[in-house]
C-alpha cells in the first residue's frame, strides 16, 4: 500500500493521533478534574472564572441525587473540561490543598499547645512565655487554671477549654 493510499484511508500511521488509551486517560482526567470542581464553593468556583456553561454543569451536578443521573453529569462535565487548558486549574486547585494543608498543620499544633498547656500548667506557659515574651501570664494563668478545673469536673472540652484554644489561635495568628 502506498502512502497515498494510507492518506486516503485516514491511516496515518499513529503519527499525530495520541492512541486510544492516551485518549481514554485524558478523558478521564479531565473527569476526575471536573469531579474537584464538583466540591467547591460557589466563591472558589466564581473565582476559577470557567466558562458559564462548565460552571453552570457543575453546580447542577451538586443538585442531582440519582447515581446514574449524577454520573452522566460528571461526564458530561469530564466533555466540557476537555475543551479548556485545565492547568491553571489544577494549578488552583493544587494552592488550594496547599493552604487546606497549612491550616490543618495550625490547627493541630494549636491544640497540641492546649494540650500541653492544660497538662503540664507552669512550665508550658513559660515555654509560651518564651516564644512570645508579651503575653500577659496573669490572665493566661487564669485561663489554663479555668480548663483544667472544667476538664476535672467534666472530663472533657467546655467553654474554658475553648476559650483557651481561641486565645492560642489569636497570639499564633500575630507570630510569624
Amino acid at each position: 500500500m502506498s502512502a497515498s493510499a494510507q492518506d486516503d484511508n485516514g491511516d496515518d500511521g499513529g503519527a499525530e493521533r495520541p492512541s486510544k488509551s492516551a485518549r481514554k486517560r485524558a478523558a478521564q482526567a479531565a473527569q476526575d478534574l471536573g469531579e474537584a470542581l464538583v466540591g467547591l464553593r460557589d466563591a472558589e468556583l466564581t473565582a476559577l472564572e470557567l466558562p458559564e456553561i462548565l460552571s453552570e454543569a457543575i453546580r447542577a451536578a451538586r443538585s442531582i441525587r440519582s447515581r446514574a443521573g449524577g454520573a452522566r453529569q460528571r461526564q458530561y462535565i469530564g466533555k466540557l473540561m476537555r475543551d479548556i487548558d485545565p492547568e491553571p486549574i489544577r494549578a488552583a486547585l493544587a494552592a488550594r490543598s496547599a493552604l487546606d494543608a497549612r491550616e490543618t498543620e495550625r490547627f493541630k499544633r494549636i491544640e497540641s499547645w492546649r494540650e500541653r498547656l492544660i497538662l503540664e500548667g507552669a512550665p508550658a506557659l513559660a515555654e509560651l512565655a518564651r516564644w512570645h515574651p508579651d503575653i500577659d501570664q496573669v490572665e493566661w494563668t487564669r485561663r489554663i487554671g479555668a480548663a483544667r478545673a472544667e476538664r476535672g469536673c467534666a472530663g472533657g472540652g467546655g467553654a474554658a477549654s475553648r476559650e483557651l484554644f481561641r486565645a492560642l489561635r489569636t497570639l499564633f495568628a500575630t507570630m510569624p
